[in-house]
């Protein structure tokens, strides 16, 4: 008698706990991607019987949770706009209050993307004192790492104010705010990221650990105390619990903690994004910053990251933003430079995704070249209306024989194009643009975007530690 009296008081306390509830990603003042059909779920005893109103349509949802106890449906959301009310009820009534229609980011990375404007930005008092847009809506998720992929997450929408935007990722801040001043509309900003983090934690264990040569990779990354380096972590406990909210693309800002091993982080970040694509059911937009010149440790270990960034364009629905010439220090691995960055990144999403006639809007990169006697004459890609230099000719490039040895250029323009050549080179084979970690150099196309470091040879390249200083 006694145990059945227990077991009656145990069945009914779990019915009174498990009321309705909902991820953190849904809460009041949130953003949902307008004329779309978007998931919304969440979780309630098994068999309840849940009843979804938006304000905006005439229709109530009506479902039954299934046996697992989460519940999720369909809302085709309408054009941009709001305020809107969502009302969820089961046992529990919950009624989500200021709910906006417009335009959702996603912005992840490591401490670049994490850096706000109470970090230090070129003019963080003014973009501070004047970032009241009621219609622009942050979340920022929590640091938090895991085990295993987790669900409900953490994090609130608010609307953006002085007080919210400061502690915000200021890159996606001016991207948002961009895109809400072109576009018109409610914009919602997410942001998952975590200074110092290496790309492999926000990567799918599974697709690191089944991969031999990103495995070998993974294993050169050293202990943190900024962060964790556990494989999937942040993936696991920052990102799966999004999915699948309906978002309209990714920015990323990242590969400074990748310098260990930098030949593998192209194959590391298609399949980082291969992996959110798949996740998230779409093959969404995905822009990345190139990282800026920096005096790394080793020769080359930034220059190759910057390298293979440039090959990732290779990825369908991808792009980069170039910011070379947005640096103030190349001994502070944070350029405080963050406004050019996220209108960069803006401009790139307002011309692609929203069809905008934006001029200009992507970096000149390598695309060819052709030997011209003594000569090489280099063909770029995003350059047809023409290259400028600032301070006279191009510099930073260099000219290499068969020999591989490389000489300093005379570079000069020719419309779309630059030609170069080395007294000490009689038959050029190879060139290389700005090659180095820290080199900022002086070319750009005439919207005044830098162009891409780069080099046209695929010799081998040795990665050197510094002299050690002497004692």
């Amino acid at each position: 008698m006694l145990q059945r009296f227990i077991l009656f008081f145990l069945v009914v306390g779990n019915l009174a706990t498990a009321q309705v509830r909902l991820p953190a990603v849904f809460s009041d003042h949130m953003v949902l991607e307008q004329q779309s059909e978007v998931v919304i779920w969440g979780w309630a005893n098994p068999s309840e019987k849940i009843k979804i109103k938006p304000s905006w349509s005439e229709d109530t949802i009506k479902l039954v949770t299934p046996s697992s106890a989460q519940w999720s449906s369909k809302l085709r959301t309408p054009i941009a706009g709001g305020p809107h009310k969502i009302m969820i009820r089961g046992s529990n009534e919950i009624i989500l209050q200021d709910v906006m229609i417009g335009e959702v980011w996603l912005c992840s990375g490591q401490s670049n993307m994490e850096w706000s404007v109470n970090n230090g930005t070129e003019d963080a008092k003014a973009d501070m004192q004047n970032a009241n847009f009621p219609n622009i809506r942050l979340f920022q998720v929590n640091k938090s790492g895991s085990d295993y992929p987790q669900v409900r997450g953490e994090g609130k929408w608010e609307a953006c104010t002085p007080q919210s935007m400061k502690s915000f990722s200021a890159v996606g801040y001016f991207f948002g705010k961009k895109l809400h001043a072109d576009l018109k509309i409610p914009i919602g900003i997410i942001n998952a990221s975590w200074g110092a983090t290496a790309a492999e934690v926000w990567t799918p264990k599974e697709k690191i650990i089944g991969d031999e040569e990103l495995t070998a990779s993974y294993q050169l990354l050293k202990e943190n105390p900024w962060c964790t380096i556990q494989v999937g972590a942040t993936y696991n406990a920052m990102i799966h619990p999004l999915v699948p909210y309906k978002i309209a693309g990714v920015l990323w800002y990242q590969g400074e903690s990748n310098t260990a091993s930098p030949l593998t982080y192209k194959k590391l970040m298609t399949t980082l994004i291969e992996s959110w694509r798949n996740d998230f059911g779409k093959d969404i937009p995905f822009y990345f910053v190139q990282i800026a010149p920096y005096t790394y440790g080793r020769a080359n270990e930034g220059m190759l990251i910057r390298e293979q960034q440039s090959k990732l364009l290779s990825v369908p629905n991808t792009g980069m933003v170039v910011i070379s010439d947005k640096v103030d220090n190349v001994k502070d691995i944070h350029p405080k430079f963050k406004k050019p960055v996220g209108d960069r990144l803006a401009n790139m999403a307002l011309a692609e995704v929203y069809k905008k006639p934006i001029l200009g809007y992507k970096s000149p990169v390598y695309k060819s070249m052709k030997v011209e006697k003594t000569s090489i004459r280099i063909l770029f890609d995003y350059a047809d209306v023409g290259l400028l230099s600032t301070g006279g000719d191009p510099k930073e490039f260099f000219v290499a024989g068969a020999d591989k040895k490389f000489y300093p250029a005379v570079a000069k323009l020719d419309g779309t194009t630059v030609i170069v050549s080395a007294k000490e080179v009689k038959a050029p084979v190879a060139v290389r643009y700005a090659w180095g970690n820290s080199v900022i150099s002086n070319l750009y196309n005439k919207e005044f975007l830098p162009v891409s470091s780069f080099r046209t040879d695929d010799w081998e390249i040795e990665l050197v530690s510094p002299p050690s200083a002497k004692q």
